[in-house]
């Protein structure tokens, strides 16, 4: 085969010399045929070199034949040309790249799909839960209401949740999954201002944002109490009930009474900053509150109540009576400490004028003790000294505001006194009823057969 080579080798060089000389001729030919004659010889030194070798490698008998190593063939030379290495590697790297984007994929698919199961409520056990959000989850702050114009025209109270504390109680509750996920919607939906504190009712179907809407007063979630708030309860008392209720706290009632702009005709001339302006128009009745709820809404149900109960012809009344509306409340709170029964007091009412239009003090007890909220009994000595405009045996007049918070049967009836020459009245304690007399004489002799402690 080694000869086989010799003469393979001397093809090309032969053919080698033959490409010399052709650019030879071809340097001296003209050049409008240059390049078909270029074009001919090519082909012709292709077929010519491929005939030879042709010739070498191929036996004219057909019948064997020699393969370019030089050996003779054999089965191996017919078997299909095997794949290189690096081919085999590519093919597997591709495949292994492959496997690893789809797994990364469904594990991805399935953390989408838990993630917006727990946001959807998807697929969740049906179960309701309570959940309370205490006062200690919010920080409150006084902020400047301002109209259209950039003008104050108040201020209000604004609540700011603590996400981190909310999303705890949410999974302790079993209502949401992911704690990392709630609180990232919460601070792209600013929920820490859209819940309020209070009790709410809430249920596993609830999506994250049906949990951040029912967990605000009025909500359907939003757990209620009823509060019944009777006759001549102060304005402390009904606070400290509404808080005892977890309606509000004391004193976020007390910061709105003073503060909060209420839009009521009836409370025109009584400046802000002080809460007692609002004494003696907490109408009292039974009430419902959505336990956490706005102080300023709560307050704001007394007020509505009170609106709705007076009436046109009321105030023309008062007018009758030379009586700003104002003191007619401030007379029935007077009426309402002081009266037994529903039968006293137009009598009350009428001692109350005559006293007035007489220059003379009221000498009521009640506007002493208004002061002193925590004392039972009958005032002490050095209450009743004490110079106080409340201490109505020193000053003429009624006192500075309403006592307490009358019903509409009192302020009926300072709208309608009796007409009486009375000018005192004392407690029978016998019968628990008022006795009352038109002089100093008779009402002196009959306190002196009582003992009032």
């Amino acid at each position: 085969m080694s000869d086989k080579h010799d003469e393979i080798d001397e093809v090309f060089e032969r053919h080698e010399q033959q490409q010399k000389e052709n650019r030879a001729k071809r340097a001296a030919r003209s050049a409008a045929s240059e390049g078909d004659d270029r074009l001919e010889e090519s082909r012709w030194e292709k077929v010519s070199v491929k005939k030879a070798v042709d010739k070498l490698l191929i036996d004219e008998t057909g019948d064997e034949a020699f393969n370019y190593t030089g050996d003779e063939e054999s089965e191996r030379d017919y078997r299909p040309v095997r794949q290189s290495h690096e081919y085999k590697s590519g093919c597997l790297g591709g495949l292994m790249y492959f496997v690893f984007i789809f797994c990364v994929s469904i594990i991805l698919a399935c953390l989408a799909w838990m993630a917006s199961s727990d946001m959807l409520a998807l697929n969740k056990r049906e179960f309701a839960a309570n959940v309370t959000l205490p006062m200690s989850m919010f920080e409150s702050e006084t902020v400047d209401t301002l109209d259209e114009n950039g003008v104050k025209t108040g201020t209000k109270r604004v609540t700011h949740a603590d996400i981190d504390e909310l999303a705890d109680t949410l999974k302790e509750a079993g209502l949401i999954e992911y704690k990392w996920l709630f609180k990232a919607f919460c601070r792209v939906s600013n929920a820490e201002t859209k819940v309020s504190p209070g009790e709410y009712e809430l249920k596993s179907s609830y999506d994250y944002r049906a949990l951040i809407q029912n967990m605000r007063p009025g909500a359907k979630g939003a757990v209620t109490a009823k509060v019944t708030l009777p006759e001549g309860f102060t304005m402390r008392q009904i606070f400290l009930r509404l808080e005892e209720k977890g309606v509000a706290s004391y004193d976020d009632l007390m910061e709105a009474a003073a503060n909060y702009s209420f839009n009521y005709s009836f409370l025109e001339g009584l400046p802000a900053g002080d809460a007692s302006r609002l004494e003696g128009y907490l109408f009292p009745d039974t009430y419902e509150f959505y336990i956490g709820m706005q102080a300023s809404s709560a307050i704001n149900k007394f007020l509505e109540n009170f609106h709705y109960m007076l009436k046109a012809d009321m105030l023309q009344q008062a007018e009758n009576l030379g009586m700003s509306m104002h003191d007619i409340i401030k007379l029935a709170s007077l009426i309402e400490k002081e009266a037994a029964n529903d039968g006293e007091r137009a009598r009350i009412a009428a001692v109350i004028y005559n006293r007035l239009h007489a220059g003379m003090p009221l000498g009521i007890d009640s506007t002493v003790l208004y002061l002193y909220p925590d004392h039972e009994g009958a005032p002490t000595g050095t209450m009743l000294e004490e110079d106080t405009p409340y201490n109505s045996r020193l000053y003429t007049g009624l006192p500075p505001t309403p006592i307490c918070n009358p019903g509409l049967m009192s302020i009926q009836a300072a709208l309608n006194p009796s007409h009486t020459n009375e000018f005192y009245y004392a407690l029978d304690t016998e019968t628990g009823e008022h006795r009352f007399f038109t002089n100093a004489g008779e009402f002196d002799a009959f306190v002196a057969t009582q003992n009032y402690g």
